[in-house]
């Protein structure tokens, strides 16, 4: 055994199979080692993946040979006494299935072993203690697959020959690989599937089976029991796209209460039951956590301070998910998107010859729900590092007068048919309750777009939007 070794992690032929050389101290007495040290393996590389279980497989004899198995979980395999040789065999759909890495462990080496890899070992020694931890207690229902470990196609070259080896009646008729139904890759599960984000995500994600589609009414976050609804070990993220978002129904008796239950204690379930499964959440966030009252582009690093009941319930969101360890919040502005809305209602008013008052003193831009979506595939492929994101088109700051005189021009209107008014002027004779709105939305683009993420120029996005209109109108 060499006790030379510094902690390292080296990469295989398998994605996310990783080796982890182990630093071992020997002396007289016999040897000690950290076989799992958490803030020393992810300084080396070693994913975060939250062990639960320890378990420990004794073998007796020399020869013993055990696999090869693919589970629903991460695990992280190293030896306490003896030596084996251990064979991965990626078993998850996709372009890498069917490759094989083999390597001999000893109390020196560890190797981290994703979900659905085939793990299989040959004890090279008597008395050989194998470990193993696991980041999902066992369960009779899960997910397995199995190959056979003579397999032809692996063609994996045992030391010891498997007609010599002891192996169980069971791994000796697994399949062979040309039989087998490849791991499934865990899922996403949009939550608010019917609303403007969460059709720009279906239409994003169309033909992805990995992603997962939830209605309102069949998740509905404040009220139902989330931990009965699925299996969660076959999911890794939760796209929220659910949210009470009825701003001056908020400041009414049961629509604060509404908003609450669905933007604050909702959100709380979601975050628990995230911990529980080490799930990753996408949330998304608004504006009205400020109170509009900044002249600069508001970074993702400014202190909230909303005005009304709907800010306050998605800052209180906010917080709340920004304590879990794997999040991505996105906070947008001035939502658009395939459903009722500003630019909608403009073009509508346009198309009938109605001349409206429109809001000049909030400024701002325009979020699409359709790049909404795009940045949420982006964060989701590149994982750029966890919190919170500002996502709207880029471009120059409007009003809502001046986009409404836009989507006037557009529609062969004038752009003097929309007259600007200030807020108190708009809501001057509103009977129900008005919930008080930033005066300035503008959000600082530069951290997404540090990640690689280019945000659509507003002007090109909103003729897109209208172009589109234009065709739903005339056909």
């Amino acid at each position: 055994m060499d006790f030379q070794k510094t902690l390292t992690g080296i990469p295989t032929t398998i994605p996310g199979l990783t080796v982890y050389e182990l630093p071992v101290h020997g002396d007289n007495r016999g040897w000690f080692k950290e076989n799992w040290q958490r803030e020393k393996m992810l300084t080396a590389g070693l994913p975060d993946f939250g062990p639960v279980q320890n378990n420990i497989s004794y073998n007796d004899s020399r020869g013993t040979t055990r696999g090869i198995h693919a589970e629903p979980w991460d695990k992280f395999v190293s030896v306490a006494t003896g030596r084996i040789f251990g064979a991965w065999v990626d078993l998850r759909r996709g372009p890498t299935f069917g490759t094989v890495f083999t390597a001999e462990i000893d109390p020196s080496r560890a190797i981290f072993v994703p979900r659905g890899v085939g793990n299989a070992f040959q004890t090279l020694e008597d008395h050989t203690a194998y470990s193993y931890l696991v980041n999902d207690h066992w369960a009779a229902d899960a997910q397995y697959t199995f190959l056979n470990l003579a397999d032809e196609a692996a063609a994996i070259d045992w030391p010891i020959a498997l007609e010599g080896a002891e192996l169980s009646d069971k791994d000796r008729s697994h399949p062979r690989l040309a039989d087998v139904t490849p791991f499934e890759p865990r899922r996403t599960l949009v939550l608010g599937a019917g609303g403007q984000l969460g059709r720009a995500l279906a239409a994003r994600f169309a033909g992805n089976s990995r992603f997962e589609f939830a209605q309102r009414s069949d998740i509905e976050l404040g009220t139902t029991d989330l931990e009965t609804v699925r299996n969660w070990r076959d999911y890794d993220t939760i796209i929220n796209a659910s949210a009470y978002t009825a701003v001056d129904t908020a400041e009414t008796e049961l629509g604060r209460s509404d908003a609450w239950r669905s933007n604050v204690s909702g959100v709380a379930d979601l975050a628990r039951l995230s911990l529980r499964h080490r799930l990753t959440v996408v949330h998304i966030s608004s504006d009205y956590v400020f109170d509009g009252t900044g002249q600069a582009a508001y970074s993702e690093d400014e202190r909230v301070n909303p005005l009304g009941v709907y800010g306050q319930t998605k800052a209180a969101g906010d917080a709340i998910i920004a304590m879990l360890p794997n999040h991505y919040i996105l906070r947008t502005s001035w939502v658009i998107g395939d459903g009722n809305n500003f630019v909608r209602t403009m073009w509508n008013l346009a198309q009938r010859g109605v001349s409206p008052s429109v809001v000049d003193d909030q400024r701002g831009r325009l979020t699409f729900a359709s790049d909404i979506a795009e940045a949420v595939e982006h964060l989701l492929a590149v994982r750029p590092a966890y919190g919170t994101y500002n996502i709207s088109s880029g471009g120059p700051v409007l009003t809502w007068a001046q986009i409404a005189q836009l989507v006037y021009a557009s529609a062969g209107r004038s752009i003097t048919d929309v007259t600007p008014v200030s807020t108190v002027e708009y809501f001057a004779n509103a009977a129900a309750p008005v919930a008080p709105r930033p005066a300035h939305s503008t959000l600082d683009l530069s951290k997404i777009t540090a990640t690689g993420y280019t945000p659509a120029d507003g002007a090109v996005a909103l003729n897109d939007y209208l172009s589109q209109l234009e065709i739903e109108r005339t056909s």
